[in-house]
């Protein structure tokens, strides 16, 4: 069974296969644990904020936690907006253009969202590597600063396979399109 591709106009084919719905499934879980992560930052940012004004108390290194925890939540996002068109996209010159050719240049950009995905994950993972060796930690709670880095890996490691799959799905489609119009 082929499971159509969320916010894809009904009556364009491109569907998800097997793979694409596991792909979408975690990356959707992916998503709401991101969220998840987000709600809690607001809960602690809230009982931080009161706790400053009413009882000069704040939750110490709220300001750390918030940045550390962030950058993992927002990672978590890519993917699953990426698979359900939610990328901003100009359309403008290509509104009119036959369907093939805004599947091949929707192909071209998966691509592209897969390959800076695909850097990301290395650049950070590296950069997570060489924090852990450093030692570096955070100035109020001493949380090893790699933790929030190497927390980013696994939304951008789905990013960037996100990203190839859609070019491999929109290029497929952007051919069959294309050899019917023969």
């Amino acid at each position: 069974m082929q499971e159509a591709v969320p916010g894809v106009p009904a009556n364009d084919p491109v569907v998800f296969g097997p793979s694409g719905r596991v792909l979408l499934a975690t990356s959707k879980l992916l998503a709401i644990i991101g969220g998840l992560l987000f709600v809690g930052l607001v809960v602690m940012s809230i009982v931080s904020i009161v706790g400053r004004k009413l009882l000069s108390a704040p939750v110490p290194g709220d300001v750390e936690l918030l940045q550390m925890i962030a950058a993992a939540a927002s990672a978590a996002f890519f993917a699953f907006c990426h698979l359900n068109h939610g990328d901003v996209k100009v359309d403008f010159f290509t509104a009119a253009a036959p369907p093939w050719v805004n599947h091949l240049l929707d192909a071209f950009g998966s691509l592209l969202v897969g390959l800076v995905g695909a850097v990301l994950t290395w650049r950070v993972y590296v950069g997570a590597i060489g924090t852990q060796e450093s030692g570096e930690t955070s100035a109020i709670l001493d949380i090893p600063v790699w933790w929030a880095q190497i927390a980013m890996v696994p939304g951008f490691a789905m990013l960037a396979l996100a990203g190839f799959y859609m070019a491999a799905r929109h290029a497929q489609e952007a051919m069959r399109r294309g050899e019917a119009r023969r």
